[in-house]
């Protein structure tokens, strides 16, 4: 796995982290909105790949 790889599966890990936090501490609704970043993050992640490499 490249640097680029862990920083995308990684930021992806926290976000998801974070909407758990928000939805059991009680703000539910800004933890469904946490929890839609997950899923962009890794498909901004692959389509990083997919770019032809320089």
């Amino acid at each position: 796995m490249r640097k680029r790889d862990i920083v995308i599966l990684t930021s992806a890990f926290l976000s998801f982290i974070l909407s758990v936090y928000l939805w059991f501490s009680g703000d539910k609704e800004m933890g469904q909105y946490v929890s839609i970043w997950v899923p962009t993050i890794i498909i901004y992640g692959i389509f990083l790949n997919t770019l032809p490499k320089k």
